[in-house]
């Protein structure tokens, strides 16, 4: 593993002779990139749209202040492009390509040759169709690259003294809805607070699927119990939301479950 982020580190040295432009959600793939550049003058870019939440946004800019990082939050208007907004099964390439080609004129305003992101090398092998805008694009993958594992990442992260070395992952939000299902703000407001509500409870690691008027929530296995417990608050709680069906999904949390 140390001789994968040896090459690694050498190998973003020689791309920041001729500027590097990273990516940065706020994700431990992203961050563990942020922390092994942050002597290094580069940019970021954050993606400011309707599929972030506005605690991840939150999270990016205080890590980029505290690295003495420059960041360029990019406000994207998601809603202008209907393809994306039907919610496609390849909803991601067009919204990759859609954010990064955003990015790339920023770091080419800013005379940056090269645009990173944290996707991993276990990215390579799940549903990931908005791999191929990247490629597109042009867009260069480090820990892809260096065959890095997400497991490697935590690991590192967690020797680097990275306090989110074990953050569960947190993928769009548009990723909570069935393909096909148009996306709305509403919709998505929804779940971002439904989550929100979940992870105020203690379940740090959930989804909050919606099926037009079914909801399914979706949390870690041994936290089943605790779930039934604080059920009843638990409901309550999420009244405001106006879902007349919310239920328990008992296969647990697991990523990429509307990928059916």
């Amino acid at each position: 593993m140390y001789n994968k982020f040896e090459n690694l580190k050498k190998y973003l040295n020689e791309l920041n002779e001729q500027g590097i432009c990273l990516a940065f959600s706020g994700g431990i793939d992203s961050t563990l990139l942020l922390y092994i550049l942050r002597e290094m003058n580069i940019l970021t870019v954050t993606f400011n749209s309707n599929f972030q939440t506005n605690e991840e946004i939150d999270f990016t800019k205080k890590l980029c202040k505290k690295y003495g990082i420059r960041q360029a939050l990019l406000n994207i208007d998601i809603f202008s492009n209907p393809v994306i907004l039907n919610n496609p099964k390849d909803r991601c390439y067009h919204c990759k390509k859609m954010l990064f080609e955003n990015a790339i004129k920023i770091a080419h305003d800013n005379g940056l040759k090269y645009i990173l992101d944290g996707t991993n090398f276990d990215d390579l092998s799940c549903y990931r169709p908005g791999r191929k805008a990247l490629k597109e694009l042009g867009i260069i993958s480090p820990f892809a690259k260096f065959e890095i594992t997400k497991k490697e990442i935590r690991e590192f992260s967690r020797e680097c003294g990275i306090e989110i070395f074990n953050k569960p992952s947190t993928p769009c939000l548009a990723t909570r809805f069935p393909y096909g299902t148009k996306l709305t703000k509403e919709k998505l407001d929804s779940v971002e607070k439904a989550e929100k509500v979940l992870k105020d409870f203690g379940f740090e690691c959930c989804r909050f699927r919606l099926h037009d008027n079914i909801a399914r929530i979706e949390i870690l296995p041994e936290k089943f119990h605790e779930l039934i417990e604080k059920k009843d608050n638990v409901l309550q709680a999420l009244k405001f939301l106006n879902i007349p069906y919310i239920t328990f999904d008992m296969e647990g949390f697991r990523s990429g479950s509307m990928d059916l």
